[in-house]
């Protein structure tokens, strides 16, 4: 019976080795785990791109490269995007400051029952 379950081992174990090393007798190369998804470069992110994103992980972690290069990404967007609505911002203020200029010289409006006097 030792003999038997000897074999049997060993027969288990060549089979598991010829799967594992294929025709060559050599390990194939492992893909390099990548990004595949990466951010649309032709449009503003949306919430949707961020959501979709999902980061190849490295033996130690996630590949520093791609976290710096979508964080870069998002910062850089982010930045436009401030300076955008600070430039909207201080166009609408002058708007409102023009406005109330010319509201101040123009005669007070004429009310229904006062054009009637």
């Amino acid at each position: 019976m030792f003999w038997f379950m000897l074999i049997a081992l060993v027969a288990v174990v060549a089979a598991v080795a010829m799967a594992v090393l294929g025709d060559g007798g050599a390990l194939k190369d492992a893909d390099p785990d990548r990004i595949h998804d990466r951010l649309p470069p032709d449009r503003p992110l949306v919430r949707g791109d961020i959501d979709a994103v999902r980061l190849p992980t490295a033996l130690r972690g996630y590949r520093m490269l791609d976290v710096d290069e979508v964080l870069d990404r998002l910062g850089a967007e982010l930045a436009e995007r401030d300076a955008r609505i600070a430039e909207l911002e201080s166009s609408l203020a002058g708007v409102h400051a023009h406005g109330s200029t010319l509201a101040d010289e123009l005669p007070p409006p004429v009310h229904g029952d006062d054009a009637h006097e």
